[in-house]
C-alpha cells in the first residue's frame, strides 16, 4: 500500500449517526419501496442510492428529497472522534473531504451544524458532480492520486463505490457482527474507532519507509 494522502468522508453512518426514515420515505414515495425502514441508516441510504442510481429524480423529486435530507441531517449526531481526528490529519498535511452522494444543502448543512468547515480541504456532493455513489468519491479526488487515497465505508455498497473510484477501502466497524460479514469483501483495512486513522496512516507510511 503505498503513503496515504488523502481521506474521503460519507457522513452518513462514518462521521454520525443518522436516522434511517428520512432515507427510507425517499425510497417509499419516489421508488415504491415497501415494508419498515431497517434499524441501519447506512443500509437504507445506500440502497436508496442504488435506486437512485438506476431511475434518477427529476427536478422536483430532487427538491423534495432534499428537504428529506436535511430532516436527516438535523436528526444526526456527530461522533465524538470526529473533530479530534479531523484536527489531527490536518497537522499532518493529509487532504481530507466529504465525498457523498447527500444533497449540496444536506452536506452544506451538516458541515455548518456541526463546524467542520475549517478542518476539511473540500466538499463533493451529489449535486456537483450529477452522480451517486463512487462519482463524487472521483471528483472529490482532485489531483490526489486514487491509489494513495482512502475512503471509510460500513456497508458492502460502500466499498464497491470506493473500488470503482479506485481508492482503498477502509471498514468502519461500527458492528461487530456486520463487520466479520463484511470483512469478507476485503477491505484494504479495518477501524474501529476514528481516532485510528491517524495511526493507520503513519503506520503504513512506516511500513513503506522501512521497505
Amino acid at each position: 500500500m503505498q503513503n496515504i494522502k488523502a481521506l474521503l468522508l460519507e457522513p452518513v453512518g462514518c462521521l454520525a449517526e443518522f436516522p434511517s426514515a428520512p432515507f427510507h420515505e425517499i425510497a417509499v414515495r419516489f421508488f415504491g419501496r415497501k415494508g419498515k425502514a431497517s434499524p441501519s441508516a447506512s443500509r437504507t441510504y445506500w440502497h436508496l442510492l442504488n435506486l437512485m442510481e438506476a431511475a434518477p429524480l427529476d427536478a422536483e423529486q430532487r427538491a423534495i428529497a432534499e428537504t428529506m435530507e436535511l430532516e436527516a441531517v438535523a436528526q444526526a449526531t456527530l461522533y465524538e472522534d470526529v473533530c479530534p481526528m479531523l484536527g489531527e490529519l490536518k497537522s499532518m498535511g493529509v487532504s481530507v473531504s466529504i465525498a457523498t452522494s447527500l444533497s449540496r444543502a444536506a452536506v452544506r448543512e451538516f458541515i455548518n451544524r456541526n463546524s467542520l468547515g475549517d478542518l476539511l480541504m473540500g466538499t463533493c456532493s451529489r449535486d456537483d458532480v450529477g452522480g451517486v455513489k463512487s462519482a463524487p468519491l472521483v471528483h472529490a479526488l482532485g489531483s490526489n492520486p486514487p491509489e494513495q487515497a482512502i475512503f471509510l465505508a460500513d456497508t458492502v455498497e460502500g466499498i464497491k463505490a470506493a473500488r470503482t473510484a479506485g481508492v482503498l477501502p477502509i471498514l468502519m466497524m461500527n458492528d461487530p457482527d456486520e463487520a466479520q460479514r463484511l470483512e469478507t469483501h476485503k477491505p484494504a483495512g479495518g477501524v474501529v474507532s476514528l481516532h485510528e486513522i491517524p495511526d493507520f496512516i503513519r503506520l503504513v507510511a512506516a511500513q513503506n519507509q522501512r521497505g
